[in-house]
């Protein structure tokens, strides 16, 4: 044990900071502790002391004393999250689920990345019972710590986090099944359970529950892969009977894409809601010629968002697509567009989100040196002839003439799956829209 500290002649605020540091930094916490405590007798506002304080008082398990100090710190420096966080965790040692929730919030709301303070914000849910609220607080925190390359492993999680975590982990497992079976069971007791055995299958899949196993290497959806349909990058015509009255209206739908694309003031978008600039620098865009490569799109329909002034300015193609069998789900399908690719521009190989849902090209505008290539198979589009794909399969199109190329795309269902299969899967496709939603963004905070 150290001997106590006598006080030097002439102490100063200054070197009694000194001394604390010192001793903190060499292990010595009873003489930093000590110092400390003496430095706030000159600065009773000193945020260093007020912190390493409480941190020692935590640890004795003096929690309202702790409270009382990080409440003075915050004082001095409302702004710092992480005396918010600090006070949080102190008022959950506490027993104030109230109090720390309001604080770790403030915090969070400060600097969103602190991983661990949301994690904590989900210990507090729990404790209150709020089961939805504590999952997504959790599957933030683990969202945020895994963008930072941390909470991958029990080597990347600090050895006092390692259960936490592993119960946070758990808790979104157990609750993501239990909120995403709800949305299904009552399909389930309408139809019977033999009717939704692939729908299932494709949750468990979705949960990692079980492996894709998916049967052909070239497929790679990046959201959700429905098992027991036949995987084949291009489908055959004879699929999609009602696509003959989409060919057939071919001029009429041409006549107003012309009429778009002479308009100055016309409402083409980057497809990939970018700057192209930023697109190639992020490698889903590459020029193959002297121009800069650009992929606009002139909507009708986004995420399942209908883009009314575009819809009444060509209102036979909008007809049309509206005569369709499109996927419709909320927030996110259909999705229907003039697709315009640029002189020179190539898109680079990448793979969609779901089989559940096939792309059809109508092709309007093709000039020569123009293809698509799907699972390694290149088709040439003609004009007026749909073509249907699975773009789970890694796709790239591009256009190496000196004009410009333009198909209208639309979304269909994936027609091996029942209707049943459909409304299950539209069900459980908003509604695991609407649980991410709900989960923070991870961004780089400390």
């Amino acid at each position: 044990m150290n001997a106590p500290m006598d006080d030097p002649p002439g102490a100063t605020a200054a070197a009694l900071r000194a001394q604390a540091l010192a001793a903190a930094q060499r292990g010595d916490a009873g003489l930093a502790e000590r110092a400390f405590s003496r430095l706030l007798e000159f600065q009773p506002d000193d945020t260093d002391a007020l912190l390493f304080l409480a941190s020692r008082q935590l640890d004795r398990g003096e929690a309202a004393r702790a409270i009382e100090g990080l409440r003075a710190a915050r004082r001095a420096r409302p702004q710092d999250a992480a005396i918010l966080h600090q006070l949080g965790a102190a008022q959950v040692l506490a027993g104030d689920p109230c109090g720390a929730e309001e604080s770790l919030r403030e915090g969070l709301a400060l600097a969103p990345g602190m991983f661990v303070a949301r994690l904590r914000l989900g210990v507090v849910y729990e404790q209150q019972g709020r089961r939805r609220e504590a999952m997504t607080a959790y599957l933030g925190a683990i969202n945020a710590a895994q963008a930072q390359g941390r909470w991958l492993s029990d080597e990347t999680t600090a050895p006092g986090l390692r259960e936490a975590v592993k119960h946070a982990a758990q808790y979104v497992a157990a609750g993501r099944r239990e909120l995403f079976d709800a949305v299904i069971e009552p399909l389930r007791q309408r139809y019977g359970r033999a009717e939704l055995v692939r729908v299932d299958a494709c949750l468990a899949i979705y949960l990692q529950e079980r492996p894709a196993a998916l049967p052909d290497p070239r497929q790679r959806p990046k959201f959700l892969y429905f098992p027991g349909v036949p995987s084949q990058p291009f489908y055959p015509r004879e699929r999609f009977p009602e696509q003959a009255r989409l060919e057939a209206a071919v001029d009429a739908v041409r006549g107003e894409l012309r009429a778009v694309l002479a308009d100055a003031d016309d409402r083409l978008v980057p497809f990939l809601g970018a700057p192209s600039a930023e697109a190639v620098a992020a490698r889903l865009l590459d020029s193959t010629g002297a121009s800069e490569a650009a992929w606009d799109a002139f909507f009708f329909y986004r995420h399942g968002v209908r883009y009314d002034a575009n819809c009444a300015r060509c209102p036979r193609t909008s007809a049309l697509l509206g005569a369709m069998p499109l996927v419709r789900v909320r927030d996110h399908a259909p999705e229907t567009l003039f697709s315009v690719l640029r002189p020179g521009t190539h898109i680079l190989p990448h793979c969609g989100v779901t089989n559940t849902r096939l792309v059809t090209h109508l092709p309007l505008i093709v000039p020569p040196d123009c293809a698509l290539r799907v699972g390694g198979q290149t088709h040439a589009w003609e004009e007026g002839r749909c073509v249907t794909f699975d773009d789970t399969f890694e796709h790239e199109a591009w256009n190496r003439s000196g004009q410009t190329r333009v198909v209208l795309i639309m979304d269909s269902w994936n027609p091996d799956l029942s209707e049943v299969e459909r409304m299950a899967v539209a069900d459980l496709v908003a509604a695991i829209g609407d649980f991410n939603q709900s989960v923070p963004e991870p961004l780089s905070h400390p």
